[in-house]
């Protein structure tokens, strides 16, 4: 077993394989709230105002849509710096009048669910302050009911929402995959994430520095894989604090026979899912 991945160890960027790609930009910056950091031939580059790379889009035209059910993204979720951004998100979101799939209490966080227009899962939350769960993730965790009305009466002043606010990041990426085990060797005996909880043989919780969850893997879709050429998911950032403690993870990644792989400046690994993971310092800039 690897020993345990670097405590600052975090999520970094989503990249996403997109069919309509305007459409969707349009989704990303008008209802979720990204701004515009560049633009490419075939892909845009989305974030804050601190210009951080938080989303690619990467247009492919000829791909057909992800199918429901198979192995690939549940969501990734955008954390908001504070439960005020959550309730003025969750009031754009009812302006927009923007489908929405679930809004929950976990315990350790409160969290809005819906999709974009090609069925790419999203999770907008807010934790709750560490203190209160840090230590405790199993005792704390739960899946229940939000309170709207006590959310909606967190928002400050007449304040009105503005986009995704500056601290805004990652904090989680949730992935389809077919066999428990085989995360758990991968994400935990491999890559050095610690075990947060487990859900029967269904579904494993993992994180670095003690965090209620970087990565969520279930079995709830099944063992089907999408055909190739499909949108969704390609890849997500693992971000280091430091080249210190990215290379200090390398080397120990080489005793459990973790490929490593270079394409120009930029390195990554692959899950036994075909996602590729970028390793990274910072976040991606560009």
């Amino acid at each position: 077993m690897s020993q345990a991945i670097h405590p600052k160890t975090a999520i970094g960027h989503v990249h996403l394989i997109v069919n309509q790609l305007e459409n969707m930009v349009d989704f990303y910056t008008n209802i979720i709230g990204f701004e515009v950091i560049k633009r490419e031939e075939q892909k845009v580059f989305l974030g804050t105002a601190l210009k951080e790379v938080l989303l690619v889009l990467e247009h492919q035209p000829t791909y057909a849509v992800k199918p429901v059910r198979t192995v690939g993204l549940y969501h990734f979720a955008i954390l908001l710096p504070t439960r005020a951004d959550l309730a003025r998100a969750l009031m754009h979101l009812a302006e927009w009048r923007t489908p929405m799939q679930g809004a929950s209490d976990h315990g350790f966080s409160e969290a809005l669910y819906l999709a974009d227009p090609e069925g790419n899962g999203i999770e907008i939350y807010a934790d709750r302050p560490r203190e209160q769960w840090e230590g405790r993730v199993d005792e704390v965790g739960t899946t229940i009911a939000l309170d709207i009305e006590d959310l909606l009466q967190s928002a400050a002043g007449n304040e009105e929402w503005n986009g995704l606010p500056e601290g805004t990041v990652i904090g989680h990426i949730h992935l389809h995959i077919s066999d428990l085990a085989q995360a758990k060797a991968f994400y935990v005996d491999q890559l050095g994430f610690e075990i947060m909880t487990v859900y029967g043989g269904q579904a494993l919780f993992v994180a670095a520095g003690g965090y209620h969850h970087h990565i969520g893997l279930n079995t709830w879709a099944g063992t089907a894989t999408a055909p190739t050429h499909s949108t969704g998911l390609y890849a997500y950032g693992l971000v280091f604090d430091s080249e210190a403690s990215r290379a200090e993870t390398l080397k120990q990644w080489e005793a459990t026979q973790v490929e490593v792989v270079q394409a120009g400046e930029t390195s990554f690994i692959v899950d036994p899912w075909g996602n590729h993971i970028e390793l990274l310092v910072g976040k991606k800039t560009i």
